[in-house]
């Protein structure tokens, strides 16, 4: 049993941690209802008056519906690509047998060597990358979204994979399956949870994200969510109380989708971990 006073100091860390997690969120509320000179002047005071013009001009400024499809159109394809690689590459190296052990070791070092590089500092060669290949518009950022996201994915996808009973597999041979059959009709199903987490905390990136986005994108039809506070932003002025408004409208149906999802990130994130 922990003792009363170490439950009360652990407590009042967790609300000091809820309080910093939330505060920059409430912050956004409430610059959203100030005037850019407000915010300017005086970000930390409360707003004079609570009105939504922010949001109005928001609104009557930004496509919205332009902008969700062509965020879901780059994320769908991306998912897709995404999935097919690290799931096939994950199966090969968690679930099949190898003539030479250390290659095994050298394809999973090798898949997981991006996550000690920042993507970002790779902006220019896939800039030029998808010059040489002819990609433009918003097809331009499935090439460098599918490949940041292949060290990650294939981490947590390589880790649950491990931890399936081997006896599955061949049970599954002795029955007849082939190896179509044994992924598709037998791996697949019982990697649904890791799968959603590895859908979800790719969706929430690709929703978010902004360099690349900004680098790729030179067609206005072709912006995606995260670019869409750009419109607020002038060669002279800036409209800071657009750039939070239309923030905080891009945020809320994430954070509303991240409230759904949560269970199944929590359940992704452990599964491969625990060992029975």
């Amino acid at each position: 049993m922990i003792p009363k006073k170490r439950k009360t100091v652990m407590y009042i860390v967790m609300a000091l941690i809820t309080v910093i997690v939330v505060f920059p969120l409430l912050w956004m509320v409430l610059l959203s209802f100030k005037t850019s000179s407000e915010i300017m002047s005086n970000p930390l005071a409360w707003p004079t008056a609570f009105n939504l013009d922010n949001f109005k001009n928001a609104l009557n400024t930004l496509d919205f519906p332009r902008l969700y499809a062509n965020t879901f159109e780059v994320c769908i394809v991306s998912l897709a690509l995404e999935l097919i690689i690290t799931f096939c590459s994950s199966f090969v190296i968690a679930r099949m047998e190898f003539k030479h052990p250390k290659l095994k070791q050298l394809l999973y070092g090798f898949l997981i060597m991006g996550l000690a590089v920042s993507p970002f500092i790779l902006l220019f060669p896939v800039y030029k990358i998808n010059a040489f290949m002819g990609l433009r518009g918003k097809w331009a950022l499935v090439f460098p979204y599918v490949a940041s996201s292949i060290s990650f994915n294939t981490l947590l996808l390589t880790a649950y994979l491990k931890q399936l009973p081997v006896e599955i597999d061949e049970a599954a041979v002795i029955d007849g399956c082939n190896l179509w059959d044994l992924i598709t009709k037998v791996v697949l199903p019982m990697a649904k949870p890791v799968i959603a987490t590895v859908v979800i905390f790719n969706a929430l990136y690709i929703w978010n994200e902004y360099p690349y986005a900004s680098v790729m994108l030179r067609d206005v039809s072709d912006y995606t969510l995260s670019m869409g506070a750009s419109f607020f932003k002038g060669n002279y002025t800036v409209d800071y109380g657009g750039i939070v408004a239309s923030s905080l409208m891009i945020i809320i149906p994430e954070l509303i989708f991240y409230g759904i999802f949560q269970k199944n990130i929590v359940e992704g994130m452990t599964a491969g971990a625990v060992k029975g």
